[in-house]
This record gives C-alpha cells, structure tokens and sequence, in this order.
C-alpha cells in the first residue's frame, strides 16, 4: 500500500485523473437512477385465486382452500400458506422463504393448483401468479358526468390515453363496476311458456355466436366459411330465438324475458368532494421513475383539459411525488446543514487549506457511491438518502487523520510533498483497517430477513459503498493535493474554504439543477472578483487569526487540563474503568426500567386521515350509504373549520367517499398483504378520506385532525368497527395474537376473553378480532317427498342458484371490456324471500312442483371470511398502542405471565402465535444477534491482524459497550426533549452501526501507543503521548459525526421521524465513547500491562506522573 501511496502523491495528475473519473462517474450516474419515495420491497410470495361466485365462505372453504392446502403440501422453499375464503373467492397465499428459487416454486404450484379436478363444477380457472408489487404514483379522479355508463366511457378513454404516454405502462379504472348482460325471466314467464333457466341459457348459447366453418378451395381461390351471429348489446340478445313451435311460429328472447344492457349488481359508490367520480390509478412497476410518470401524467391532465366534455374535471389524488419530494426535501436539507457544520467545524480545528481538501473527499465518495448505486440497480429514496447522511461526518474520519498526520509532519519542517507522503503512510494501517472494521459493523444490516431486513440492507449498501471511496480519496488523492496545493496568500486560503461552504448555501436558494449551476457561477466570479480586488485580505486575516486563537486555545485545553485529567485517570485506573462499569449499568437500568419505552417499527404518519367504516355482514348498501353520507359530511364541517382557523396556510384539500369498498385498504406495509381477497362491491363496507396538505406547510399533524374529526362525529350505531387511520404504512398492528384450531366456538371464546383483557390495560386502543358473522344463510335441504321424485341435493341447490344467482350463459368481449351474460329471476323476484317458496322446482320425470313441497329452509349465520394458516382455522385478535402510555412489549409480557397461559390450559385444542409487529421483532432480532455476533469477530480479527495481538483488540473494542451507554443516554435526553417517544428498532441498528465506528479512535490511539513504544518510550510515556497527541483528531472525528447527524435528530417533520432513532444512537453512541477512548482505554490498556506483569511476575507495576517525557515513577 505504501507504495500506491507515494506513487499518488509524487504523479498528482493521476491522483486528479483518478478523482475526476470518480466525480465524472457519478454525475452521468445519477440522472440514470431512479427516484422512489421507499425502496422496492419485494417479499417472495405466490397468489392463487379461485372464483367460486355465488359460494358462501363454508362453501368456498371446503370445497377449493381445503383442497388447494392439501394439494400443495410438501413443496420445497414454502414457508407459510395463508388462504382466505371469502363470499364468492378462495385466495391463497403461498409465501416463500427468501432464498427459495421462485420460479421452480411457481412453476410448481400452478402445475399442482391445474392438476386438481375435485372444484365444484361452478368454479372458475384457478389464476396462479408471482406477486409483483406495483406501487401507485398517484390517482385522477374523474367528476362531472351523473351517469354511470358516461362516466366509465371517459374514464376508460383517459386510461386510455395514460397508457400511451411515454414512460407509462400501468394504469387501471378503479371504483366502477363491470358491464354486464342480465337476461331477466320471471317465474310466471317460464312455466306460461314451458321453459327452464338451462333451456333459456341454451338458446342464448346457440343462437349469438360467431363459427369459424373452414375453407372451400376453388379455381379461384380459397374462400373462408364464417358464422356470424355473435350478440354484443342487449338488443342484439333481444332478438334472439328461444324456440320455434311446432306451428312455426318463434318465441324470441324479449318475449320470455327482460334484457337489461347495464352494469353488475354490486354496490359501489365513488364520490370526490360530494361529486360521483370514477378513479383512475397510475402505477410503476420495477426501476420506472416516480417522478418522471407523475410529471408527464400532470402535463397531459393540463393539455386534455380543454378538450374534456365541458363540466367533466380531472382532480390529482393522492400523489406519490409529492410526498417523495417534501421527502427528499427534508432529508436533503438535513444532510445540507450536517455538511455545513461540518465544514464549519473542519475550518476550526484545522488550517483552511487542509479543511479544504479534507472536505473534498465527502463528495468524491458521494459521488462515487451514486455510481455504485446505479450498478448495483438501487434508487434514490429516503432510505438511500438517510444512508447517505448517516455517513457524512464519518466519511471525514479517515481524512482527518490523514490530514492531522500530514499537518504535523510539515511541522516538523519536513517537506510539503514528503510530509504528505510519510504522515499519509504512517497512518495507513489504523487509518484502512479503521474502515474496514466499520464495514464490518454494518455487514449483519446486509443480512437481515422480510420487510425490515431489507430496509436496513439499503442503508448498509449505501454506507459501504461512501466508506470505500472515501479510502480511496483519503490515500490516493488526498496526499497529492496536500503535497502539491500550495496557497500563497492568506485570502487565498480562506477563499480555498469559502468555496465549500457557499456550494452548500447556494443549494438552499436553487429550485433545479439549472438555476443552482446559473447561482454557483455568479456567486463565484463575484468571489473571484473580490479576490482580485483585494477586498477579502482584511476578513482573511481576521478569520485565520480568529481560526490560529481557537486552535492554540484547544492546544492550551489539551496540553493542560485534559492531560492532568488524563494523567490523573491513569493513576487511579482502576477506579476509572470501575466508574465506567457504573455508567455501563445505568445504561442497562435505564432500560430495564421502561423509561425508554421499546417499539419495533413506529407508523409513518400520512398526509391523509381515512375513516374506515365496516357494518354488520349483510346491512344494505342504502344503510351504509347513509352511515357514510353522515361521515362525509363531518369531514366537510372539519376540512371548513380547520381551514377558517388556519387560513394563511389551509391544512385540509379534497374528500372522497366510498360505498362497497375501502380503496386504501392496499396500501399497508410493503411486504406481503394477503389481505381478504373480497371481490368489490360489499354493500357493508364503506370509507371516507380526508385529504391534507404535505405536513411541513401545516400546523397540525395527521393525528391531530383524526382526533378532531373523531370527536366531532362520534359514535356510529350499529357499526361493527369504525377506525380512523393516519399512517402511510406500518409493519403491522402493534399486539397482534393469531389463535389456531379447528374448532371455531372455541376460537371465538378465546378471541373474545383475549379482548377483553386488552381493554384492561391502559394506552391500548383499537381492539378487534378477525372473527366476524356472515350474512344471514337459508341451508336447503331435501324433504323424503322430494326425493321420491327423484331430486337431489345437487339439483336442488343447481335450480335455486340459477334463479337467484344467475347462469352465466356466455362471456364476451366488447370492445376492451369482458361482459358476462346471466340469465336469472327478475331483480324483483331475486330480493324477495317469498320468491323462493313460490318457485317451481322441475324433477327428473319433467314435472314441476312448488319449493316447499320438496324442499325446506332453515335460516342461520355463516362467516364472513374464514382465515387459514397452514391449514388451520385462525381468529387473529389485534390492537395498537398508544406509546405514550404503554408498549405493546410490555402488554404481551404480561399476558404470556398469566392470561394467555390460562387460556391454553382451559382450551388445549387452541394454540397461538405473535404475528405483526411482534413476530416481525422476534425474526429481526433473531437475525441479528449471531451476525452482530459474527460482526464482532470479524473486527476483532481485522484489529489483530495489524496489531499482531491478541489481547489489544480487546482493549479497542471495550469502547463498544460505552457506545450503547451513549445511545440510551442520547435517546432519553431527545425523549424528554419530546423529539421521540422511546427505543426502536432502528435504534438497535443505530448502536450496531457505532460499534464499528467507535473502535476506529480507538485503534488510531492504541497504534499511537505501539508506535511510541517501538521508538523507545516506556508504557506510561507512550500511554500519555498518544492520548495527548491524538485528542485533536479524535476528537474533530467526533464531533464531525455528531454534528453531521445533529440537523436529522432535531427533525420533528413526520418523514424524518422512522429515521431520527439510528441517527441518535450513532451520534450520541460515538460521542459518548470519545471520553471513553481519550481517558478509559489508556487505563484499560495499563491495566492488561499490569496483569500481564502479574503473571510473568517480572519487572515493577506501571507508576504515572505528570512530567512531559511521561516517565514511570513510584508504583500504582
């Protein structure tokens, strides 16, 4: 390495060469990567959905979930099988381990799902695919039109055009309801004409179809033979012959039956600010730009609205670059502030000229890991950004040292390019594996499992691609420009270090990247102008002579108070590392005693509050329209007050209501979502969403505005839950118990104790459970008359089902729609009970007889979705916390004490499990402990290696522990600060992160130590030099690092928040462990002297004294 060094330093045009590939590299790289608000989070997961329409729950479950669990047992690579049978649809979800091979999965399953042929004959193709997320960039929605079919067609029309602007590939029309044919027979029709809904249904599919017949090959030619007779419209259908009498007279369809051309008898309602709408959603798949599809979509919304039918309005909803930019914004100006007082601080401690090329290499290595980025095929996101300012005040470590080195080399008058040189080469060694034992403390985030795992892996790679740039400037770059820039005059040099800092401020006045280049070249010639003109010598003399006064009073404060304490600590070394085993257990009872209350993955706040409305399993449409009609009209009466009250800055936009559905029900955390898989248009579903301004141009937060709006409306009755949400994602409910067996009374007496006891404690809210009653449920069944007649059940339940739900007698494509064609009873017929005992039931002999004569009905109640898990029935009961109050960790122990166990012994059939944020805790944190474990090895291998020890490894690493003293030290001071709340796991991570950083002081330290030695100094002289001559620097390393972090940590804005918990453990862990370095490990390393003295039982104990050659006097 030593020579790389030298050969850098004496050819500083390769060293420049070098530094401009890198720089030139990043900046081609970085309009090439894509930018996201998050990280793609891809959780390995199969999706199979099999319709079964018409089907109850018990129905659905029996007859395809059961089957397809079965089926499916045994595959390699499978972790979990969840299923869903819900009214009309089996969704199963088949969820893989992370290093299974998903496409022989896949392939796997489709070809066992296809194999299976016990479905009831009324189900549809099982649809098997890989689940891809697709994340929504933002939503249109469309006003104006009053009808229904109108409404659609524009909708369709502007999907349409979407889809075909550059850069869009996925958009879809949501909220409506599909085209349908229902061919109506009424009872009275068919027996007056002797039909049945079969003969009618086959008439439908003889008569409208187009039949390719072949080929005549002629002299001429080849002509084609076609049937045309397919119908597409409901008047097309009209005319079509159900049957021609012996007389030769025909019956045609609109004889027998109504046709009505509309739409699928599902109830759903979309309204945008009181209006009927129709929503579109636009979405990215894979490495497509959100801000490119966002901004190319808002340019054809502004060029499409003159030509729209006039009164019809396109609104943007719900827009995904708006957040990512008040994101990114946020995170940009925190690191923008971070590296102005780090520049700041550089220009104290150290001589302009050095601080200068010092704080290059933070955005050579920026630079250089964007290009890195842009090949591995990562974006930029929060997460990325968040590891871009994690590094900044470390990215300066490796250079300080260097420059430290290099500055006290000239002053010992040798020369400026041998200086560089031979300071560059001594510190090579704690310098590189200073780094590398900092990656090594950020590897076990590379290998973390499921949704959090991979968050921490992006800030791990974005981290370990600046650490290794910031090696390369520090030993091939740095030494050439501290070797060969040379500055002759004192305005110069301060001007060497103005040119960073203004870089820095001008991006807080620049809009685009135009506008900052256009500022960066004004404000630099006017700079260079005042050079010339002479007007900055006078600032410059009086910056450099205030610079040379602070760096001669930190001289003062370190070669006098610092060394007596130094010396003192030395002297009583024992009672030192004694009071810092104290501080180590204050730590731990800090936790201990719940002052830090611990939460896995706190909810990122939204800049939307949404009302979500769930009735009774069977309530009317018209009822929960009324429920949600009251609902939106208290979002009105909230949106006008909070505007009225905060006028200069109105925090509430837009509402949107729907009935049938819960639009937002799939945005959740970006891992696997089973979810329910319900087909839309459930009458007993409803939501409201209140639409607010980005959180840092209004006053109150999210929160805030649900608890207004909670209060104000109040209670509904009758709802089964109404829940006012406010958080863009969360990993999960914060208690969530899932219960498994197969006996569901049982599940259901758990589930509820299991609530009630939950409502026991204080701070817990939102209780609920997954058990909910279905709807009403008639089961047919065969009387002995009816089966003396023949009739079975299947023929029984076939007719009923025919009349009620319908026949699809053909599906057809219509223009770019599937329209299903059902014969069935008139609507009138269908929503009456009474139909069904004035039905005619045709028997195997052809006769008909009434329903009740064959048949009977006892009314019940089913379930409205019953949820598997790995082929056991499961009731999840679930509820969030307020952190304030009570941690969900604290709620779960307490309950596994007593509660949880009691209920097992009383039903040993059921058995249960953590899920949501706690199962997610329990497999993180598995994880990681043997990779910090492995992490630790590592480092100590890499402090060995050099050191050629292996006892003074530990030494270095016995800062670690204090470097969590310091991180829970730093998390209660923020929390009574009111920044944060308590502990999360991104704090744990943040500790994990310093342990590698901490130990790069006290490696540079213990090597000063080794070195002086090696030159002949006693232990006690080369113990009290290196604390001495390398406080400067391990101390500037510090508060670089500190500083850097500081704009993040002060950050209240909800998008900071998920981060500020790392950000504070690596800042106060490194601060903390600084006085750990500067005045612990030298006692630390006097005592492994004094022990190995003890067992050699050769030569005298070690003895300090205060005398500048440091000599060993008297004994400890």
């Amino acid at each position: 390495m030593k020579p790389i060094i030298a050969w850098f330093a004496e050819n500083h045009v390769a060293a420049n060469l070098l530094m401009g590939v890198i720089v030139l590299g990043g900046l081609v790289a970085v309009p090439q990567i894509p930018m996201k608000a998050f990280p793609d989070i891809e959780i390995p997961a199969i999706s199979i959905s099999v319709p079964y329409l018409g089907a109850a729950p018990e129905e659905v479950e029996e007859g395809v979930c059961v089957r397809i669990e079965e089926e499916l047992e045994g595959i390699e690579g499978v972790k979990h099988i969840t299923s869903n049978a819900n009214e009309g649809l089996c969704s199963v979800t088949v969820e893989l381990f992370e290093d299974a091979d998903e496409m022989k999965a896949l392939d796997e399953v489709k070809n066992r799902v296809d194999s299976i042929d016990t479905f009831p004959e009324e189900t549809e193709k099982p649809i098997t695919n890989l689940i891809t997320r697709v994340y929504n960039v933002l939503d249109i929605a469309i006003t104006g039109p009053e009808d229904e079919r109108t409404l659609k067609e524009i909708a369709q029309q502007v999907r349409d055009d979407i889809t075909q602007l550059p850069g869009v590939t996925q958009s879809t029309v949501a909220n409506t309801r599909p085209y349908e044919i229902s061919i109506e027979v009424s009872e009275i029709s068919l027996r007056r004409n002797g039909l049945t809904f079969d003969e009618v249904a086959r008439a439908v599919r003889s008569g409208s179809l187009d039949l390719p017949g072949g080929s005549i090959k002629t002299g001429a030619g080849e002509i084609l033979l076609r049937t045309i007779g397919q119908a597409y419209w409901g008047h097309e259908f009209e005319d079509l012959v159900v049957m021609t009498r012996p007389d030769g007279t025909r019956l045609y369809l609109k004889d027998v039956a109504t046709v009505v051309d509309g739409f699928a008898e599902t109830d759903q309602v979309l309204r945008f600010n009181g209006k009927k709408a129709a929503l579109i959603r636009v979405d990215r798949m894979g490495e497509q730009d959100l801000q490119h599809i966002s901004g190319t979509v808002k340019q054809y919304i502004k060029d499409v609205g003159p030509r729209l039918p006039e009164g019809v309005e396109l609104t943007i909803w719900n827009d995904g670059s708006t957040m990512l930019r008040d994101r990114l914004d946020t995170l940009l100006n925190s690191g923008r502030q971070g590296f102005l007082m780090v520049l700041i601080l550089l220009a104290l401690f150290l001589r302009p000229r050095i601080a200068f090329w010092v704080s290059v290499g933070v955005p050579v290595a920026f630079l250089g890991a964007l290009l890195l980025t842009r090949v591995i095929g990562n974006s930029i996101d929060a997460i990325s950004l968040f590891g871009f300012i994690l590094v900044l005040g470390i990215l300066v470590d490796d250079a300080i040292v260097v420059g430290e080195s290099v500055h006290a080399r000239h002053q010992e008058g040798i020369s400026q390019l041998a200086g560089a040189i031979e300071g560059t080469q001594r510190v090579t060694i704690p310098v590189t594996f200073g780094v590398l034992t900092t990656v090594a403390a950020f590897m076990p985030l590379l290998f973390g499992v499921g949704f959090m795992g991979q968050v921490q892996a992006v800030i791990a790679t974005t981290v370990m691609c600046c650490l290794a740039f910031s090696l390369i400037e520090s030993q091939m770059v740095l030494p050439a420009h501290l070797g060969h820039s040379r500055v002759k005059t004192p305005s110069g040099e301060v001007g060497l270090m103005l040119v960073p800092i203004v870089a820095i401020l001008l991006l807080g006045f620049a809009w685009d990247t135009r506008s900052y280049i256009a500022l960066a070249i004004g404000v630099t010639s006017l700079l260079f102008a005042a050079h010339f003109a002479g007007f900055f010598a006078p600032v410059a003399e009086r910056i450099l002579n205030f610079q040379g006064r602070f760096a001669s009073g930190l001289e003062h404060l370190i070669n006098g108070p610092f060394r007596q304490a130094a010396v003192a600590c030395l002297r009583v070394r024992y009672v030192t590392l004694a009071c810092a085993f104290v501080a180590l257990l204050s730590a731990i009872g800090i936790v201990a005693s719940g002052r830090l209350p611990f939460s896995f993955f706190p909810p990122l706040a939204s800049d939307q509050v949404v009302a979500k409305l769930t009735m009774p399993l069977g309530t009317s449409a018209v009822v929960t329209n009324r429920a949600v009609t009251a609902l939106e009209e208290s979002a009105r009466k909230v949106k006008a007050k909070l505007n009225a009250q905060y006028a200069a800055a109105p925090p509430a936009t837009h509402i949107m209501a729907a009935v049938g559905d819960q639009p937002s029900g799939g945005i959740g955390p970006p891992g696997i979502s089973g979810g329910s898989g319900r087909l839309a248009g459930n009458g007993h579903l409803g939501e409201v969403t209140l639409q607010l301004t980005p959180s840092q141009t209004r006053e109150l937060r999210t929160q805030e505005v649900a608890d207004i709006w909670r209060e104000m409306h109040g209670p509904i009755t009758d709802a089964v839950e109404l829940k006012f949400a406010t958080s863009l994602f969360s990993s999960g409910n914060d208690i969530d118990i899932q219960l498994e067996g197969d006996n569901v009374d049982e599940l259901r007496m758990v589930a509820e104790k299991l609530r009630f006891k939950l409502a026991e404690y204080p701070g817990v809210v939102d209780i609920t459970d997954s058990f909910r009653s279905g709807k009403q449920e008639l089961k047919l069944s065969i009387l002995p008359s009816g089966e003396s007649l023949g009739l079975t059940l299947a023929g029984l339940g076939r007719q009923v089902r025919q009349a009620f739900y319908g026949e699809e007698a053909q599906r057809i494509q219509r223009g770019r729609d599937d329209v299903r064609v059902m014969v069935r009873y008139t609507e009138e017929e269908r929503r009456s009970l009474g139909s069904l005992g004035t039905m005619r039931i045709r028997t195997p002999g052809g006769s008909e007889v009434p329903f009740a004569t064959v048949a009977s009905g006892e009314l019940g109640r089913g379930f409205s979705t019953i949820r598997r898990v790995d082929r056991r029935r499961v009731v999840n009961v679930v509820a969030d916390v307020d952190r304030t109050q009570i941690t969900a960790n604290a709620v779960i122990a307490d309950l596994s004490k007593g509660t949880i166990q009691d209920l097992m012994a009383h039903y040993p059939r059921v058995t249960y499990r953590l899920e949501g944020q706690q199962a997610d805790q329990a497999e993180a944190i598995a994880g990681l402990v043997p990779m910090f474990a492995m992490a630790l090895f590592i480092i100590f291998a890499l402090l060995a290696v050099p050191l050629k020890s292996y006892f003074q490894p530990l030494i270095i690493m016995s800062v670690i522990p204090f470097a969590f003293v310091g991180a829970i030290w730093g998390h209660l001071i923020m929390k009574n600060l009111g920044f944060i709340t308590g502990l999360a796991m991104m704090s744990v991570l943040g500790f994990i992160a310093a342990s590698g950083v901490v130990v790069n002081s006290s490696l540079v330290l213990v090597h000063s130590v080794n070195f002086r030695r090696s030159m002949g100094d006693s232990i006690s002289e080369a113990v009290i030099h290196a604390a001495v001559s390398r406080c400067r620097p391990i101390l500037l390393t510090s508060l670089t690092t500190f500083v850097g972090l500081s704009p993040l940590m002060l950050n209240k804005s909800v998008q900071a928040q998920f981060l500020v918990p790392m950000a504070i453990s690596l800042a106060f862990g490194v601060l903390f462990a600084t006085a750990v370095t500067l005045l612990v490990v030298p006692s630390a390393y006097l005592v492994l002297h004094d022990m190995a003295k003890l067992i050699t039982r050769t030569g005298e104990s070690v003895g300090v004294t205060d005398q500048s050659a440091g000599s060993a006097t008297g004994s400890q």
